[in-house]
Order: C-alpha cells, then sequence, then structure tokens
C-alpha cells in the first residue's frame, strides 16, 4: 500500500470511528435516560436521594460518567494497595460549584456496579476546600446510607458512624487528592440538614 493509500485509510477508520461514538451516545440517549438526568429524589420522595455509582468499593478502578460518550469510562487508576473505601458517584440532576453534578459517597453493606443507582438516605456532608495550581475552591462530599441497608439501617447522623471510619473517610479523600496533585482540606462534618442544604443548592 502507498504512503497515500495508507493515509487515506487511517483517516477512513477515524471518520468511521467517530460515526460509532456518535451513534453509540445517541442509541444510549434514545434507549435509555441519561444518567445525569434522572430524577435526583426515588419516587417524589424528597428523603430519599438517587445517587448514581461510578465507582464501587474495593476498586482501584476510577470511573466517570462521560456525557459526551454516554457512558461510563475508566478516568484512572489507583496505587496499588488504595481502593475506594466505600461507592462514590453522583447525584443526577444536579450541578456543584465545580460544574459537575454533586458528589456522594454511599455507605452500603456489600460492592454494587458502576452505573447502578442506590436510593440512599443523606447522613451528613464533609465540608471541603480543595486546591489546584494555586486556585481553591469549595469541594464538599455528600455522605449517604444506602436506603436498604441493613447492617447501617440505624445510622441516621455521621456521628452515628464509627470515628475511626469518618478518620479514613476523610484521610482518603487526602490521599486521592494528593494522588492527583490536588489538596484536599476537611473544613469540618456536618449532619443530614446541612447535607440536604448544600443538595438543595446544586438541584436543576
Amino acid at each position: 500500500m502507498t504512503s497515500c493509500g495508507f493515509a487515506s485509510q487511517i483517516l477512513f477508520e477515524a471518520c468511521v470511528s467517530k460515526d460509532r461514538l456518535k451513534f453509540m451516545a445517541k442509541s444510549r440517549k434514545k434507549n435509555g435516560a441519561v444518567p445525569t438526568h434522572i430524577p435526583a429524589f426515588a419516587d417524589d420522595d424528597e428523603s430519599v436521594v438517587n445517587a448514581v455509582i461510578e465507582t464501587p468499593s474495593g476498586s482501584r478502578n476510577k470511573f466517570k460518567f462521560d456525557e459526551k460518550l454516554g457512558f461510563f469510562a475508566l478516568s484512572g487508576v489507583l496505587p496499588e494497595g488504595m481502593v475506594f473505601p466505600h461507592a462514590f458517584g453522583f447525584v443526577p440532576s444536579t450541578r456543584a460549584a465545580d460544574g459537575d453534578p454533586e458528589d456522594i459517597l454511599v455507605i452500603m453493606d456489600e460492592p454494587t456496579f458502576t452505573g447502578c443507582i442506590v436510593p440512599t438516605r443523606l447522613v451528613g456532608v464533609i465540608e471541603a476546600e480543595q486546591t489546584e495550581d494555586g486556585e481553591t475552591e469549595r469541594n464538599d462530599r455528600l455522605i449517604a446510607v444506602a436506603a436498604h441497608s441493613r447492617d447501617y439501617s440505624e445510622i441516621q447522623k455521621l456521628d452515628d458512624l464509627n470515628k475511626n471510619m469518618m478518620k479514613e473517610i476523610e484521610q482518603f479523600f487526602v490521599n486521592y487528592n494528593e494522588e492527583k496533585g490536588k489538596k484536599f482540606r476537611v473544613i469540618g462534618t456536618r449532619g443530614p440538614k446541612q447535607a440536604f442544604k448544600v443538595l438543595g443548592k446544586s438541584l436543576r
């Protein structure tokens, strides 16, 4: 094959790949609800918040929903020995200060899977600042318990959690951001009332 023909072949394959991605994204939107646009609350019950799980607990892989593709994509891998302590994802139909959906960490009995919608009860929020390239912004983390949990059914607020568990969750976010070249500083922790205020400001 001539160099001209080889270049044409590469260009053709690139166009086909682009068309495939567009088709996949359209199919996703046509055949199912976009995860970021489903209701924030379960069955119009504003005490139960929907959480879309991106990264399951125990995973080194960090998954993120890619709105352009309409699918969940691998966005990073944690160092060996470091895993997500609990399920991590976002609350749909929200937009936080950083432009992304509101983050939420979900404590549940067993690991779930990427893309699973978990009805949850907000039990509090970690108020924090995140610094990158000299710029600092608020980046709070909602904390919730799975609504159908058996092991954590009595947890109503962060104070009900084991203090060591809370320290480990906070330290995970510090270490995770440090790994990405960012600084995460915990300002404090608040209960479910403040968590709902944070959520309310980001609803769209």
